[in-house]
Formats: structure tokens, sequence, C-alpha cells
């Protein structure tokens, strides 16, 4: 495929994201299969889709002063097809900028008109020509950050008021940075070093995590192609996500409830922590994800996962109190933390989202928490970094449940490197995007007393 027609299919892509807000990762995979790309144009065109997502903000700023009309009366798809073409001149060495605005030219002289081919070329000419501006000239701090970073206005205040200035401009920054790739491997199949030769066999270069046992960081390469992962050998994974298990600890003959487990990776490490010995009963409240954790279970060989179709906050209606030995609600959240893979949740969250998500995951921890026995614990985890919906979340329901308390022994249960980070004695661990390479994560544990 040409690399023109790859730039015509993240136009397309982009514009159905913009336009439905679809989730970008479905799109793309979806585009790939219908449009029988080869193998060397996926990366270049997931770069340009994600690329073009994550700088939203800032190349709106640098298109504004030199298009006659505002950018947000422009037709849509070419607003777009600026906004990718201008990621390529500023942010991709290797495309050259005159094959990039030539592209561009031809797409707009396919899809629209004259008048259109010729604004689009007068834009990106006289931006080649005279530069781009500066942001410097924005003099509110919070706006000139929210658009240096390309973050809505509104997460930047946010954050801001919840971690300070310091902390939301390295977040925001790490947010544009390309994400570690890392995986787990299956203990109950095989061990690190075998799955590392196999992938080295097809040319994959992966390594050994120095942060998480049984973690490979993966340097070069594709995973989900390898015989490794047909094997079962290993599941795609960010390592703050690995963390979970490991402060739920899960034992060989545990019944345990993952509430909220699709597509399974967290129910599926669980059970192999347990030596596929006990009971994994994974919930979902979507039929076709309930498939997920099915598709998951059988290609990692594992036996003792249950996956059921139910929401979690009907779950007492259907499990005896106290049935379960730990349970884990890995809440449905914002998504926050994981904006560096998936850069269009930033532009599709509202303050409203969090607020109406804060609610749901009160209502399934009241809701499990009958079901878990005396001495029994529970882990609480999302992948976003927002207090409404971590701390506050899980503090009120501490507070108004007497049986429940702060495990101080989590943080000596988690791998030795993210032990000393902040909160974690406390029963309490919040990992920020760039502090650790992981995604932004919480995890909280609560013990249920004895008596």
């Amino acid at each position: 495929m040409k690399q023109g027609n790859v730039r015509e299919a993240a136009l397309d892509v982009l514009l159905k994201i913009e336009k439905s807000q679809a989730y970008s990762n479905l799109l793309l995979n979806d585009t790939i299969k219908k449009t029988k790309l080869n193998q060397k144009d996926i990366p270049l065109l997931t770069e340009l889709v994600y690329g073009t997502l994550q700088y939203k903000k800032t190349l709106d700023f640098y298109l504004k002063p030199f298009s006659k009309r505002p950018i947000e009366k422009l037709e849509l798809w070419v607003l777009i097809l600026l906004r990718l073409t201008l990621y390529q001149i500023v942010y991709l060495d290797r495309i050259p900028e005159r094959a990039a605005v030539h592209e561009a030219v031809q797409i707009a002289k396919k899809r629209g008109h004259q008048g259109i081919s010729g604004m689009v070329n007068g834009i990106l000419r006289t931006i080649q020509r005279k530069g781009l501006p500066s942001f410097e000239t924005i003099e509110d701090s919070e706006e000139r950050l929210a658009v240096e970073t390309s973050h809505p206005e509104w997460l930047i205040a946010r954050w801001t008021d919840q971690f300070g200035k310091e902390r939301t401009r390295l977040m925001s920054q790490a947010n544009l940075k390309h994400p570690l790739h890392t995986a787990r491997v299956n203990t109950v199949k095989t061990d690190r070093d075998t799955v590392i030769k196999s992938l080295q066999e097809e040319g994959i270069e992966a390594e050994p995590s120095s942060r998480v046992p049984d973690s490979i960081v993966v340097k070069k390469g594709s995973l989900s192609g390898t015989e490794a992962f047909r094997k079962g050998w290993l599941t795609i994974q960010d390592e703050g996500s690995m963390l979970v298990a490991f402060a739920l600890a899960p034992a060989g003959g545990d019944r345990i409830l993952d509430a909220c487990a699709a597509p399974g990776g967290k129910s599926t490490h669980i059970a192999e922590k347990m030596n596929d010995e006990g009971e994994v009963v994974s919930l979902d409240i979507h039929k076709h994800k309930v498939g997920l954790i099915k598709e998951q279970k059988e290609r990692l060989g594992l036996t003792i996962i249950s996956p059921q179709v139910m929401d979690a906050r009907k779950a007492h209606e259907f499990f005896e109190e106290e049935a379960f030995d730990k349970i884990l609600v890995d809440a449905p959240c914002s998504g926050l933390g994981v904006i560096q893979r998936k850069p269009d949740l930033k532009w599709t969250k509202t303050p409203e989202d969090v607020a109406r998500l804060s609610s749901i995951q009160k209502e399934i921890l009241n809701e499990v928490w009958p079901l878990l026995k005396k001495g029994g614990r529970l882990v609480y985890s999302t992948c976003t970094v927002d207090k409404e919906e971590n701390e506050a979340v899980i503090d009120s329901f501490v507070e108004a449940h007497k049986d429940a308390s702060f495990d101080n022994g989590f943080s000596g249960r988690l791998p030795e490197s993210f032990q000393q980070s902040a909160g974690a004695g406390e029963g309490k661990l919040q990992l920020f995007p760039g502090e650790h390479e992981t995604d932004g994560f919480f995890i909280s544990a609560v013990v249920k007393s004895d008596s």
C-alpha cells in the first residue's frame, strides 16, 4: 500500500473517532482487516492515528494563525487532514515534509474541490515558511500547559488542584510518550527464560523486567502473532496492572471473585498465581466481554476460571454471604491513567463522567462486601489518576463499614521496586504515568475483621 493510502486510511479512522466517539483501538483493528494493509504499513497507520489524536490541541494551536476562517468552521475532514499532515511535519522526522504536504493536497483534491486543495496547500506552505507560533504567547499557565501537552484545560486544572503543578506537568508530559510494552509470563505453562528465547527466535527483542517478577519488556516487535502468544505462554499487560494480583495475594485452593473481570487479564493472572488450583469467579455485565475472558482462559490453558455474565451490583442475589476468600473490584473508571495508550479518552471524558463512575464504584463495593469471608481481603483498583474515583471512593467505603480496615501489610506483597512508592504502606498505592514506566494505576487493599 502506498503511504498516501495509509494517510487516507488514517484520515478515515480519525474522522470516525471524531464523529462517533468510537474507540481508536477497535477502529484501527477493523481498518487494518478491511483494507488488508501490509504488515509494514501498520506501524505508520498506528503512529498517524494515535499521534494526531494525542497532539490534537497542540496542532490546533499551531493551525489557528494560518487559517483565514476559524478552524472550528472548516469542514471536519479538512481540519483533520490538516492536523494529520502537520503532525507528520512537526513530529515525524522520517517523513519528508514535501511528501506529507503533497499527499495532503492530493487527498484534498480527491475529496473536495480546487478551492479546498488550494487552501490546504496554502496553510501548510505558510507554516513551513513562517514557522510555528510560540506557547509563550499564552499568558495563563494552566492553559499554556494544556496546549503544550495537548490535554483538555478542565483536566489540567483538576490535576493541578489534586496533585499540584509539578506532578501535573510531569504526568501530562509522560502521557505524550510512547508507552512501555510489557507482557506477563504464564508460569503454569513455562518460565521467563523460555519465553524470551522463543520470542528472540522470531525476531522479537525482549528482556526480563527489572521491576516485576515474571514480566518481560518488549523492545521491538509485536507479540500477538508469535508462537509464544499462540501457545498461551504470555499475556500482554502493563506492569501497573500486574501489581493487582500481587496486592490480592491469591493462594492455591482459594475461592476468589473478580467482580469486573473483562477482558480477563487480572483473572488469568490470579489463576496463574494459584497454580490453577481453586476457583476464580469472573463477572462482567456485557456478554461479549465475558466471551473475551473465555478466550483468554482457553488460550492460557487455565481451568479454574468461571466466567459469568452478571452485574456486580447484583452479585449478592446469586452468591451466599461470605462465599469468597478474596475479592477483586477492578472497577469501571474514567481510564485517565491510560491516556498514553488511548489518547482519545482525554477528549471524550468529562467531569460528569468521573462523578457518575465514582457512584457506580461505591455501589459495587457495597454490594460485594458481604460476599467476603471474615478475615478475607478485598482489593479495589482502577486505571485512573483521579482522587474522586480512587481515594475518595475507598476512604468513604472503609469509613462506612466498621468491619473494614486498610491492609497495612499491602506494600510488603508488592514487588520491591514499588514498595517505597507514596502511600503503599497505608493500604493504598497511586502510580502516576511516567513514574515507574507504567500506566496510571490505583490499587488499594482492605481486610475484613474476624469479629
